[in-house]
């Protein structure tokens, strides 16, 4: 998308009447004239053409002409080669670089009067781009301000030949419509089933249960929309949860009904699958973010799976979320909406309290029956428990997992993985860093000589650069320590840790300390962990961020529905004061009372949801141009520009963050719910007027930006 592409579409006739026509020109209808040497088709002898460049001001499709030998493979949705953009060589004029594309449209005429080029190459007969799939990669471009070939590069995966050459099986006999199962458990739940069974589009925000249920009661909806005939598919935030409800719906359906999209299945498997479901082959879906794209015919219901994980947001531009895209293409194709979860966001609140939603979850006395006890440990608890002064761990946490190891397994969760990822010196609190770039200095292992998290650097010797102090302490424990600790206070008891380097699926019944990071959990084989443990609590509620409170109730719950149910003794503790309301939504177990409360206090603020935004980031010259020319709604408010911070030389860069040494700057431009589609309209048509003059840096946007602190 940089300098380099931009100059490879210079000089091309169309590129040239391109910009005409954004000063006004205006091009008339032809027929397409012949090229020397070729033969154009004689019925709709025009391909509309959508290049794979990504550039905003190119946002557009292109007409070429079909030559007569290409009349019966080139049809709409294909891949096809074309050249692109022009040249000169020996005074003649060039036919540009060969760039892929997807033929998207045969017509009789064009708008080009001059000569078209004609289609380089079909790469395939297969029809991968279909016209549901380009209208929801267009709606989904309009919505994010981005352009539809970076949507489409995401929706369509990369071609593999050997894969199209393999037919897929025929349409399988819809399964039987399974039985209500554990939707029987909330009030609303069978009247959901029975409304996708008789054809329609119920919408709701279902708040799951505590418990293993879950993944069936997904299979169980899925299976039901499947029933109909019509096409199911669910989003999963991770390769381990897609896989528990893909062998919940191969149970219910028999297997066959549907695949499995994710990573894991590797790239050709992955594509021969998308094939089958592009072919009407399956009609059901189930996968992680990806799969939000999965070309479903006759779709009948979209799920999303705990829809406030960060993984449902795709880090390429124009960076989508998979429940918005769901429920646009829910919208489109009059399918039913299910979102659901052990928390409840915001987001999904605005849609019961709009009345797009309705809220499906159990009444209060399933919820406690189901919901482990929480116990709270605060800071004032801490100070007056001398095994908390002495140790990391209160004498209430001692308690509940010496208990809980008597009966079986005993989830410890901590947020930061590693050993010591923050240490400070001992003596004056200063952080340590490396002597050579700067970075947060880190220890592996007990023992091991600390490593710099940005260079990864060595300091053997090490010494403070405040008070000369050579005494370190950790500021935050990882859960590669906590192990370490927890295994010599309990030496008889096996202890497991699940994290980035290494996830365990499950982990048997029998007593055992598992320490694992917020997402990493494993699920415990049989009624499930007989206690957990959720450490440092301030470290999730301290973060800067507008959904710092939002995001630690969801780990916390996540963590705490895998415990065993009051009856069966389960119990949770969390290290955190009691009086904060994630803390007090964890106890009553009321997430939904939580996403209604900050819904609120958002609205009051004018924050997202309530509000749309749009983070414009760059040089302050090109921030300050591209708000200059944009035609903003008048409601809009611009707030900022506000510097942000320098990235270090040795820090490797996170998406969105300055390059090294360059000072940037972001505005965020907010608008009234219902002005979203205004406002990112008008970021996108500035941003495309400033590429095409090509003067000087263009800031990025980014619209319903993550992080707005």
């Amino acid at each position: 998308m940089g300098e380099a592409a931009e100059r490879e579409a210079r000089g091309g006739e169309q590129l040239a009447l391109l910009r005409a026509a954004a000063r006004g020109g205006a091009a008339p209808r032809a027929r397409p004239r012949t090229w020397r040497g070729a033969r154009p088709a004689e019925h709709l002898p025009v391909a509309r053409v959508l290049v794979d460049k990504g550039l905003v001001h190119l946002d557009r499709y292109f007409d070429y002409a079909v030559p007569a030998a290409m009349d019966a493979e080139a049809q709409p949705g294909v891949r096809v080669r074309v050249r692109f953009g022009a040249g000169q060589r020996d005074g003649r004029r060039e036919g540009g670089r060969l760039i892929n594309g997807y033929i998207v449209e045969r017509r009789a005429d064009s708008d080009f009067p001059g000569v078209l080029a004609p289609l380089a190459q079909v790469l395939s007969t297969e029809q991968v781009l279909t016209p549901p799939l380009l209208r929801l990669c267009r709606a989904v471009a309009d919505r994010y301000a981005g352009t539809l070939a970076d949507v489409v590069a995401l929706a369509v995966p990369p071609r593999m030949a050997r894969a199209e050459r393999q037919p897929s099986a025929g349409p399988r006999t819809p399964p039987a419509p399974p039985g209500p199962g554990g939707w029987a458990r909330y009030p609303h739940g069978p009247g959901f089933l029975e409304a996708v069974l008789r054809g329609e589009a119920p919408r709701a925000v279902w708040t799951a249960l505590p418990g293993p249920g879950w993944a069936e009661e997904l299979a169980t909806a899925l299976a039901t929309a499947l029933a109909t005939g019509r096409g199911a598919l669910a989003v999963l935030p991770d390769g381990r949860a897609a896989a528990r409800v893909d062998a919940a719906l191969t149970a219910l359906t028999g297997g066959g009904a549907h695949v499995l999209l994710t990573a894991d299945a590797g790239r050709e498997a992955r594509y021969r699958r998308w094939l089958a479901v592009s072919r009407g082959a399956v009609r059901g879906v189930v996968g992680t973010r990806a799969a939000m794209f999965a070309p479903v015919r006759d779709l009948a219901i979209a799920a999303v799976w705990d829809d406030g994980d960060p993984a449902h947001r795709d880090e390429h531009a124009p960076r989508p979320h998979a429940r918005d895209v769901l429920v646009l293409r829910a919208a489109q194709e009059g399918a039913a909406v299910l979102l659901g979860g052990h928390a409840v966001t915001a987001e999904a609140a605005q849609l019961v309290e709009t009345g797009w939603a309705r809220s499906l979850a159990a009444d209060r006395e399933t919820v406690r029956a189901a919901a482990p006890l929480v116990r709270t440990v605060g800071d004032e608890d801490q100070a007056r428990d001398e095994a908390a002064r002495s140790a990391r761990l209160p004498t209430v946490a001692w308690h509940a997992l010496r208990a809980g190891l008597a009966e079986g397994p005993v989830l410890v969760q901590v947020p930061r993985r590693g050993y010591a990822p923050h240490l400070a010196c001992h003596r004056c609190r200063a952080q340590a860093r490396c002597g050579h770039c700067h970075g947060p200095l880190a220890a592996e292992a007990a023992g091991e000589v600390l490593g710099c998290g940005w260079c990864g650097a060595r300091q053997p010797d090490w010494h403070c650069r405040d008070c000369g102090g050579t005494r370190l302490r950790a500021v935050v424990i990882g859960a590669r320590r906590t192990a370490e600790e927890l295994g010599r206070a309990f030496p008889a008891v096996p202890v497991r840790t699940s994290g980035r380097d290494h996830v365990l699926d499950t982990v048997p019944d029998a007593p055992a300390l598992v320490v694992s990071t917020p997402g990493a959990e494993p699920v415990a084989a049989g009624p499930g962990y007989a206690a957990a443990l959720l450490l440092d609590g301030w470290a999730l509620l301290g973060r800067p961020d507008l959904r710092a409170g939002e995001e630690a109730l969801r780990r916390w719950l996540n963590a705490a529905a895998l415990v065993r149910p009051p009856s069966a003794g389960g119990t949770v503790v969390v290290l955190a004061e009691s009086a904060l309301r994630p803390v007090q939504s964890l106890v009553r177990w009321d997430p939904a009372g939580h996403a209604r409360r900050e819904l609120a206090d958002r609205a009051a603020l004018g924050f997202p949801p309530v509000s749309r935004m749009a983070a414009v980031t760059g040089p302050q010259d090109a921030v300050a141009a591209l708000l200059g020319g944009a035609d903003l709604p008048p409601e809009a408010e611009v707030l900022g520009p506000v510097p942000l911070p320098a990235t270090d030389p040795g820090r490797p860069r996170r998406t969105g963050d300055p390059p090294p040494g360059e000072r940037w700057e972001r505005a965020l431009v907010r608008v009234p719910p219902g002005r979203g589609a205004a406002l990112a309209g008008a970021l996108k048509t500035a941003r495309a007027a400033r590429l095409a003059q090509r003067d000087g840096a263009v800031a990025r946007v980014l619209i319903d930006p993550a992080d707005i602190g």
